[in-house]
């Protein structure tokens, strides 16, 4: 018999009693800054549990045992190694204790928050009060940054453990050393970082609580908006509209291929002519280094046109540009004129000028200049860099790049990733220094003295070192076999920038040549730069990053033969769109966030649908606009960047200065919540704003209007009543026809966006039967892939109260069985199985069984019907495998498997659906399974392989 709840302390040590601010109507009803009448919230059984055991002494059964906590059960795996016997090592599994996901939970007066512990959390704390009772005495070895010492403070509380009990340790990397050193030395848990953390907590709580109710009145209901998230959706924003309203201007250039060999100039132009051609089945021609090789091979190379008539060359119109090539011996056979309706400006009309050399000139060398320049190697990386570098060579999105680091420094391969200083130890560098004296054997490799780097951000404030790999003798084709494919990549990535940072710079031969002729608009003078590489330096490591071309031998008036000379015309670029890697360098450079929040930021921006990525480059949604526009006209203060980044140095002032953290929160919500007050009258509602378009059948304007699916057009005249489905840009769908058709009237299908993706829709639905009603309504819903699905089962009714809201229960079947479900879904999640059901309700469902059953059966004809209608255009799924490994989930803990995805295997933990983590199977595991008995399908003895459905979702 469950224990009957009563009103006594719970688990996180605040009482029962807890004020809980109402929500922000409520609160400003009662008055700024006051809180609406407390509500009581009573102790749940298991935290009654957890109360048993709330008074405790440390030590109490001395047992000579030592308990260290940290995160995640793959660093305590990693820890274990080195802590030996004496030391018990358990994970937390991130954070313990939060502020509860409803309602604000921060008292507005006092400014003191209400954690709670997470409800997944209750009986990891349980364990942890258990084996604190049994210990002698408790390390938290929680991550060094202010959210590590957090996590740090949160489960001092939550285990009650006495000030005087707890040692704190942290440690930027483990392995052996940095493990025994950190244990030798531990220390308080320092308060100062933990309030920072709690003043950013409670000012995103505050922010957040606030503002999204204004957004639900003014915009649509289920809308967030976040005092960092929303600056960064601001900045994307802004990049758009700079885009939109970009007009291009025009301009001409004169390119021209010069060779040494004179003699062979007209047989070179011909083979170049050949060259550069495009070939049939050639989509993009020859690339910039193809050509560069041709004319390296051929003495020849490329110049431009710099200046005519003693005066700086840069037309801007066909004209001017026609004229000066005629004059140089160009023969135009004809001006091609292609107009682009879609581009602004200038660019609608794109002309090519198709011709010849006729009288080719003489041209001749007037200078040539060279000079010895040198190349330095970049910094170590940092966790902006070591984004932008992830993104742009191995193509990382930020979290995939977190979370592989993660992996990394979990298992002691590299330093703590989150950080924002290039410095480097001592040791490092002796480590570093050492390598590169002993794989080179030219000492010019290895500078007399360490290079070191200043970090770009002045207010570099979470760790003291670079990421860099904790071994630089385990070099990256030595950690392959250890490692799985991402974590393979992104390690080689550090290594060799930690390596080549330590390096000598690369040393170049750079030559600018300036050429001329006679012409009868007077002389023409050419201008040609190349560089030539004449010691690698960091870049034997870190790889050749020049494309320069290489200049052949050349002297003073020495003449050259002319290969081509070619007008073209060009126009000025919009700035581009932000990458991931831009984006997190623009949030670097104007302050916004910290390096263990740039991650979080872009996917949740993205998770909101302010902005979606395409072709990996961030497109700001209408959505994004809409919000933007909103919060700038209400609140321009909290979303200036300026702002933004002027609290980031306040919030750090409280762990350097020591700085008053519940002042900065009275400060900033005073004048703050005046102007939440006041927001609500000056906006108006989202709906009705004007859009570009016309409507198809009227010709009026359109108007964005928005419903529960989101954005649509509507045509202003309400009598023609007009609409039409939009993009998340804003632009409208065209109706798209699927190769489908309808298994029941045999009408083609039309593909429709609805709130829960893409679904195909009988056409037959805009068709009307004399009662006015649709003539089919047939709707089949689409996977990710765009497969029709089959029909699901329509749930049974049952009158069966739901015991979290009261809803009606259905009753629905799946492979495990009939269950129960809340009909208030998604909003309500609660379940219940058949082995969990008693008396009436029991008889009640299993009367209910054969409805089921016959609702079951229409489906399955129903899904015959789809699987011949649509014969032959449905791929067919293959059974997935499923092989279980004894690598433990760095999340929750349970054993990770073998799954087989889009992209190959991969590991998933196996409880999957409440744990989604997901990694790259290690090689030598590959290995291993490849090397197996195929035939019996078994990847090693213990492994235990199981043949998915068909159906089943992989994470």
């Amino acid at each position: 018999m469950a224990k009957k709840a009563s009103k006594v302390p719970v688990a996180d040590g605040s009482p029962a009693k807890i004020k809980k601010p109402a929500t922000p109507r409520a609160a400003r009803a009662a008055g700024a800054g006051k809180v609406a009448k407390p509500k009581v919230r009573v102790a749940s059984a298991d935290e009654l549990a957890l109360i048993e055991h709330k008074s405790f002494k440390v030590g109490g059964h001395a047992s000579g045992k030592h308990l260290v906590i940290v995160e995640s059960p793959a660093k305590a795996k990693t820890i274990n190694k080195y802590l030996g016997d004496g030391y018990v090592v358990r994970a937390s599994m991130g954070h313990v204790r939060d502020l509860p996901s409803k309602g604000m939970c921060v008292d507005l007066e006092t400014f003191e928050p209400h954690y709670e512990v997470s409800p997944d959390k209750v009986k990891v704390i349980a364990e942890l009060r258990k084996l604190a009772r049994q210990s002698d005495d408790i390390y938290l070895a929680t991550d060094l940054d202010r959210e590590g010492e957090a996590i740090a403070w949160h489960l001092k509380e939550a285990l009650a453990i006495p000030e005087s009990q707890v040692k704190r340790v942290i440690f930027n990397a483990i392995t052996k050393a940095e493990i025994q050193r950190a244990f030798k030395a531990p220390h308080k848990i320092d308060q100062k970082r933990v309030n920072a953390q709690q003043a950013r907590r409670i000012l995103d709580r505050i922010v957040g609580y606030e503002i999204s109710p204004l957004l639900w009145k003014k915009v649509a209901k289920g809308l967030s908006a976040g005092r960092v998230q929303s600056v960064a959706v601001r900045l994307v924003v802004e990049r758009e509209r700079e885009i939109e309203t970009f007009v291009p201007t025009e301009s001409w250039r004169i390119g021209t291929v010069f060779t040494s060999r004179l003699a062979d100039a007209g047989k070179l132009a011909s083979e170049w002519a050949a060259f550069t051609a495009p070939t049939t089945g050639e989509a993009t021609g020859k690339t910039k280094a193809d050509k560069d090789q041709w004319l390296a091979d051929h003495d020849s190379f490329t110049a431009e046109l710099v200046e005519f008539g003693g005066n700086k060359f840069e037309p801007n119109d066909v004209k001017s540009a026609r004229a000066a090539a005629e004059a140089l011996g160009f023969v135009v056979d004809r001006e091609d004129l292609k107009v682009d309706d879609t581009a602004k400006g200038p660019e609608k009309n794109q002309i090519t000028l198709v011709g010849r050399i006729g009288n080719a000139p003489k041209v001749a060398v007037t200078s040539v200049e060279k000079k010895r320049t040198t190349s330095r190697p970049p910094p170590p990386f940092i966790t902006s860099t070591l984004q932008q570098g992830a993104s742009s060579r191995l193509g990382f999105g930020a979290q995939k790049t977190m979370r592989t680091a993660q992996n990394l420094y979990e298992q002691g391969y590299i330093t703590y990733m989150r950080t924002d200083s290039t410095n480097l130890s001592g040791e490092a560098l002796k480590m570093a220094r050492d390598y590169i004296g002993s794989r080179f054997k030219n000492p010019k490799y290895l500078p007399e003295k360490p290079n070191f780097f200043s970090s770009s951000n002045k207010d570099a404030q979470e760790a003291h070192e670079a990421v860099r790999p904790t071994d630089a003798t385990l070099t990256p084709e030595a950690a392959k076999a250890k490692l799985g494919s991402d974590e393979s990549r992104l390690y080689q990535l550090i290594w060799n920038r930690f390596i080549a940072c330590q390096m000598s710079p690369a040393e170049f031969d750079q030559t600018t040549v300036l050429l001329s002729t006679a012409s009868t608009a007077g002389e023409a003078i050419f201008k040609a730069a190349g560089r030539k590489l004449v010691f690698d330096g960091f870049m034997a490591i870190a790889g050749v990053s020049s494309d320069d071309q290489l200049l052949p031998e050349l002297a003073e008036r020495q003449p050259v033969g002319v290969i081509e000379l070619q007008p073209t015309q060009h126009f000025s670029s919009p700035p581009p769109r932000f990458t991931e890697a831009s984006l997190v360098k623009k949030l670097e450079e104007q302050g916004i966030g910290r390096p263990s929040t740039y991650a979080s930021i872009i996917q949740t921006i993205q998770d909101r649908q302010y902005v979606v990525q395409q072709d990996r480059r961030f497109h700001a949604s209408l959505l994004g606009k809409v919000v933007t526009d909103k919060l700038i006209q209400a609140f321009p203060e909290v979303m200036d960047v300026g702002f933004t980044r002027d609290m980031e140095s306040r919030l750090d002032d409280v762990e350097e200065k020591d700085a008053d953290w519940i002042k900065l929160l009275r400060d900033f919500y005073g004048p703050f919540h005046e102007v939440v007050d006041g927001a609500l009258g000056r906006l108006e509602h989202a709906g009705g704003a004007v859009s570009p378009y016309m409507c198809p059948k009227c010709g009026k304007p359109m108007l964005y209007r928005i419903s529960k699916t989101g954005f649509f057009l509507a045509c202003s005249d309400r009598e023609c009543n007009t609409t039409q489905p939009v993009d998340m840009t804003g632009k409208p769908m065209l109706r798209e026809k699927s190769e489908f058709t309808c298994p029941t009237c045999g009408r083609e299908m039309i593909k429709r966006q609805g709130r829960f993706g893409q679904f195909l829709g009988c056409s037959g639905y805009s068709v009307k039967n004399e009662k006015g009603e649709p003539s089919c309504s047939v709707i089949i819903n689409l996977d990710k892939d765009g497969t029709p699905l089959p029909p699901k089962p329509k749930p049974i009714t049952t009158t069966i109260p739901c015991e979290k809201c009261g809803s009606m229960m259905y009753l629905r079947d799946s492979k495990r069985g009939p269950w129960l479900s809340c009909s208030g879904f998604p909003k309500c999640r609660a379940s219940k199985t058949m082995g969990k059901l008693e008396g009436a309700v029991k008889e009640q469902v299993e009367a209910l069984l054969p409805l089921l059953k016959a609702g079951a059966e229409d489906a399955a004809e129903q899904a015959a019907k789809i699987a011949a209608s649509f014969a032959g255009v449905m791929p067919v799924k293959k059974p997935l495998v499923k092989i279980e490994t004894n690598i433990d989930c760095d999340v929750c803990g349970k054993p990770m498997t073998i799954r087989q995805g889009k992209r190959g295997p991969f590991l998933g933990c196996s409880g999957y659906p409440k744990c989604k983590n997901t990694g790259e199977v290690p090689a030598k595991l590959m290995e291993e399974l490849a090397a197996a008995d195929a035939a019996n399908g078994v990847g090693k003895p213990e492994a235990k392989i199981e043949l998915l459905d068909e159906d089943a979702e992989v994470a």
